[in-house]
């Protein structure tokens, strides 16, 4: 394969994992960073560094968009990106003390328990309760566009989902991954956020959670301009085009392709990581 080709082939995996990753909020990383270490041979940290490059071009891709369509709320995103941040700190500095194998094995037991809790719908009674009074002092009840109208939602146990955040954003400066899934995973279960709303201010969020890791990969030289180029001009297009389909999309299907997409590469990273081919 030359570099042409290899270019092309990973400019298209790109836009597919941008794809998905603007439907479901992982950000694109959880599907390039296996994508990239599994199929092209890429050493992890490199896959990782490109990965987060292309978290903040989904980010700003989709994130402009459905904040203009009205579902990401961004009182919400800018409150839980000081705990993100702070963990994606703490995660790319721990990502030179941890081995590749470990790394690709925690990678994959996360997604699998992500997959495991996205499938857990929350009971239609808890969407009575009244509001949460810490999340009504600041604010972040809100309301999104449905195919019937406009809906209000009320957001609870902030302090909850704060600490969730912290954990998510180490997971992201350690796993390139932008910590989607377990952000889209707090704000819907611990924060009983509705799962549209959920997964357009994780998109919000995860570019400013990937530029704070972005800058140590970068300075340790773990970033490839010739590799981030494509990945990064793939993943945004992919991104664009998922946002005109989520307005559109059923709930259940974003939650089955979400838990799909997942399960395979948690998989695929386990065996990788046990095997020490990563």
């Amino acid at each position: 394969m030359n570099v042409l080709e290899f270019t092309l082939l990973v400019a298209l995996g790109s836009l597919l994992a941008g794809l998905l990753g603007s439907l479901t909020g992982l950000g694109g990383g959880v599907v390039l960073v296996p994508l990239l270490t599994i199929f092209f041979k890429v050493d992890l940290r490199y896959a990782i560094g490109a990965s987060l490059v292309s978290v903040i071009a989904t980010s700003s891709g989709a994130a402009a968009a459905y904040v203009k369509e009205g579902f990401s709320n961004i009182r919400i995103g800018m409150f839980l990106e000081i705990a993100t941040t702070l963990g994606a700190l703490l995660g790319a500095y721990l990502t030179a003390k941890v081995p590749s194998s470990a790394i690709a094995i925690i990678f994959g037991s996360v997604l699998l328990y992500s997959a495991y809790i996205s499938r857990r719908t929350r009971p239609r009674t808890e969407k009575a309760d009244p509001p949460d009074s810490l999340a009504t002092k600041l604010r972040m009840n809100g309301s999104f566009p449905t195919t019937t109208g406009i809906r209000d939602y009320n957001v609870y146990r902030v302090p909850a989902g704060f600490g969730l955040m912290f954990g998510a954003g180490t997971l992201s400066g350690l796993l390139g991954i932008g910590s989607g899934a377990v952000k889209v995973l707090a704000m819907d279960q611990a924060m009983k956020i509705p799962f549209k709303v959920s997964t357009t201010t994780s998109n919000f969020m995860i570019g400013v959670t990937a530029a704070a890791s972005a800058g140590v990969y970068l300075s340790r030289g773990y970033i490839d301009p010739g590799l981030a180029m494509p990945v990064m001009l793939g993943v945004l297009v992919g991104s664009l085009i998922g946002t005109r389909i989520l307005v559109k999309a059923e709930t259940k299907w974003l939650r089955l392709v979400f838990s799909i997409v997942i399960i395979l590469l948690a998989l695929q990273m386990i065996y990788k990581g046990i095997a020490g081919r990563i």
